[in-house]
């Protein structure tokens, strides 16, 4: 049986909810505790933001659509999620304000049907219909409008998965797997009416896309599916990662297909990204398959990370791409095959993507990548969580600067000049 990943339509990679509080910057040291007899941890010093800018502008736009919402201001709500469609509008990270808002817009419901079913048997007399009941009539009240079908048919592809979970087929309960089958089909339903608003709405594109989780399809169409939807914007790279993810054998797939359409979308793209669009397709399904790991094509994915880099040098991108090369990568299990090679090339990248490009650091995206940027993640405490991430990133960076730090030196990262080492 083929053991399934929760695909979150916008592929929102677990940054919904207030972030938590980080661990405090570390405060200026006194030059007599500069000496080498100094903890190794206060000769590093990196500024850690609560919360990040990016973490703002993305709760500031769902939490705008979840207020309207309970306002019932509904086709106010559409009307500010279709224009920022329109115009293409993202964070400096990269994340579509209309997936944000069309997030925002469901929470309430979702995250209430994820709670009553976290253990996979909701109780008996858990209303577990009485949120997605209320969005159907608000779906009835705006027949004519393709935002909040999406937003609906969302809506049922989250409930489906919460129901199902990500274990293998053979693992999951009869009813389970019926539920799921039961709301990808509506979803599928409700977005039926509106397929010819997917040639110009990326937030209707994306939502076709994440029906591939229950409706499956072949390579070549899904292909086609997430090749109009990058077109649509290709400076959004999630569909990317989406599509690699779904070329993989273990979904619609295969090895072949999924070096293909790599190699077309950086062509596509290069505009846009250089070589990035290969290493952005590459991203996830190399981190989760060893033989996609080994049949990559190194020198190009390096290149790509550069690129993206060079195009896109903010401090979300580079805790991503460093994060992603030393932790998702770096610490997965060493093996002596073709797949361990490559894993440590592609770790070895951390080191300079930290030396050249980090100035702050975001715990929750380090906190992500040691988890596999799994999207099923179920969080119970994000304050810890995030501790984790810092926990995890400060030794990293730390290896990364340990002659320097054994030698008594102290390593600050700053705004202009990425990192100062000075003797103590």
């Amino acid at each position: 049986m083929k053991k399934l990943s929760h695909m979150i339509p916008s592929a929102l990679q677990g940054f919904f909810g207030k972030p938590a509080p980080q661990a405090p910057e570390l405060e200026p040291l006194e030059m007599p505790l500069l000496r080498r007899r100094a903890p190794r941890d206060a000769l590093l010093r990196i500024s850690c933001p609560d919360p990040t800018a990016e973490e703002m502008q993305r709760d500031r736009h769902q939490y705008r659509a979840q207020w309207l919402v309970r306002q019932e201001r509904w086709e106010e709500m559409a009307t500010l999620l279709h224009d920022a469609d329109m115009r293409r509008e993202m964070t400096p990270g990269a994340m579509p304000v209309a997936e944000l808002m069309a997030f925002g817009a469901r929470a309430d419901v979702i995250l209430a049907a994820e709670h009553a079913l976290y253990d996979g048997k909701p109780a008996i007399d858990a209303p577990l219909m009485a949120g997605i009941e209320a969005l159907e009539h608000v779906l009835a009240d705006h027949a004519e409008s393709p935002v909040i079908a999406a937003i609906v048919a969302q809506a049922h592809m989250d409930i489906g998965w919460a129901w199902r979970g990500t274990g293998w087929d053979s693992d999951v309960p009869a009813r389970n797997h019926a539920a799921f089958a039961a709301h990808f089909e509506r979803a599928e339903q409700i977005l039926a009416p509106f397929d010819k608003d997917t040639a110009a709405s990326p937030l209707l594109a994306a939502t076709h896309c994440a029906l591939l989780g229950g409706t499956g399809g072949d390579a070549r169409a899904v292909a086609d599916r997430y090749a109009q939807l990058i077109d649509l914007n290709p400076d959004n790279p999630r569909p990317m990662r989406a599509m690699g993810n779904h070329l993989l054998p273990r979904w619609h797939g295969s090895y072949a297909q999924l070096e293909l359409e790599a190699r077309r979308t950086a062509a596509r793209t290069e505009e846009t990204w250089g070589a990035g669009g290969y290493t952005w397709v590459q991203f996830d399904a190399i981190s989760c398959d060893a033989r996609a790991c080994a049949n990559l094509d190194v020198p190009f994915f390096i290149e790509g990370l550069r690129d993206i880099l060079a195009r896109r040098p903010d401090p979300h991108t580079a805790n991503l791409l460093a994060a992603y090369c030393a932790s998702a990568i770096g610490q997965a299990t060493p093996s002596e095959d073709a797949a361990g090679a490559v894993r440590a090339e592609i770790a070895d990248c951390a080191r300079w993507i930290v030396r050249d490009h980090m100035t702050e650091l975001h715990p929750m995206l380090w906190a992500h990548a040691a988890r596999g940027f799994d999207n099923n993640l179920r969080v119970r405490s994000a304050r810890r969580f995030a501790a984790s991430g810092r926990d995890e990133a400060m030794r990293i960076i730390t290896g990364l600067f340990q002659r320097e730090i054994e030698a008594g030196k102290r390593v600050i990262f700053t705004e202009g000049r990425r990192q100062i080492a000075m003797p103590g």
